[in-house]
């Protein structure tokens, strides 16, 4: 039987209208194995947050500081439809990333989120010491952890201050790995501690590294702190995490600690791993930070070299980037700022 022309018009609109209303629930309903990724909340670390200051320092002088230090974040959005998937595509502001990248699939949200948690404990711990070493004050080694069973099991307790091994002085974790994994395995050595405010001494024997058969161990995690112990440090950044924040934690840091202003007045903004010595590392999703601290009001962003070349490849107008390889390469850097010199960039 042959259909007429308004027989045939009617069940292509049909058709028609069945295919979108299936479009219309697929899209609003079917996730994408995407997350979403844009510009996060950008921090003054001078400042506070949560109704807390992100850098609170007791049993020191802090000197008044103005002007910003701004850390900064990456948004995810999880858990996507394909809608809102292609809505965050067609922003330009949001980029897309397959999940696993993001949320391994041998972990769950709550052990990625308490990585995450994690690796900011260890950023906050590296910033305090490498702003302290910068100033020169002083840090000492101090037991983090004790192995059980393992050669130091019931003769080092957690919190005591590692100050001697076999009478030469220790100054942190670095001199006293160095002074105990080139000793034989089985070999003993006399370990000077301070507890509860006594000097002790403990003889220990060593044990193989498991890592490397060859190296001796106390069986001991160590971390470095301030060795005055009426200094105390907190930094406080509410659920924030990953180890991105610890160039712009040391820099507050160093601020409060140091006569003058590192900003003098201007907003800065910037990001970059940081280790107990000074060294600045890579971060991902440098663009979506850039683009916050420039919507924030930010006219500097420290850049770590090596994000300097992603970093050029989508600059914010109006935003001057300044390639930073350590935290001396910062704090000069923010010195040609002030002084209106020109900071090496990216």
């Amino acid at each position: 039987m042959k259909l007429k022309a308004t027989d045939r018009r009617v069940v292509t609109l049909t058709a028609s209208l069945v295919l979108l209303v299936v479009f219309m629930v697929v899209g609003a309903s079917v996730h994408v194995p995407y997350v979403s990724e844009g510009p996060g909340p950008t921090v003054n670390t001078l400042g506070e947050y949560g109704g807390h200051q992100v850098v609170r320092i007791e049993g020191a002088e802090v000197d008044p500081t103005t002007g910003h230090l701004n850390l900064t974040t990456v948004s995810v959005t999880d858990d996507l439809t394909l809608f809102q998937a292609l809505g965050k595509w067609f922003s330009g502001s949001d980029s897309l990333e397959p999940r696993e990248l993001v949320y391994p699939p041998d972990q769950t949200r709550e052990e990625n989120d308490q990585q995450n948690k994690q690796q900011m404990a260890g950023s906050e711990q590296s910033a305090v010491i490498a702003a302290l070493r910068y100033l020169h004050r002083p840090v000492a080694a101090y037991v983090a952890a004790v192995q059980r069973p393992g050669p130091s099991d019931g003769k080092l307790r957690v919190d005591d201050e590692l100050r001697t091994v076999d009478g030469q002085p220790v100054a942190d974790s670095t001199a006293l790995r160095a002074a105990v994994s080139d000793r034989p395995v089985g070999s003993t050595v006399t370990v000077g501690v301070r507890r509860g405010g006594a000097d002790l001494e403990e003889t220990i024997t060593l044990a193989a590294n498991p890592d490397d058969k060859k190296k001796a161990m106390l069986g001991i995690g160590v971390e470095d702190r301030s060795a005055d112990p009426n200094l105390t440090v907190d930094i406080s950044v509410g659920d924030i995490g990953g180890p991105s924040a610890g160039l712009m934690m040391t820099l507050a840091i160093i601020d409060k600690l140091s006569p003058g202003e590192l900003t003098g007045g201007k907003f800065i903004a910037g990001t970059g791993t940081i280790d107990p010595d000074g060294d600045v590392g890579p971060i991902g999703g440098i663009t979506h930070k850039m683009r916050a601290a420039r919507d924030a009001g930010a006219t500097n962003f420290l850049v770590p070299a090596d994000n300097c070349a992603e970093a050029k490849s989508d600059k914010p107008a109006g935003l001057t980037l300044l390639k930073v390889n350590n935290l001396g390469d910062a704090i000069t850097g923010l010195g040609d700022i002030t002084t209106g010199k020109a900071a090496p960039s990216c």
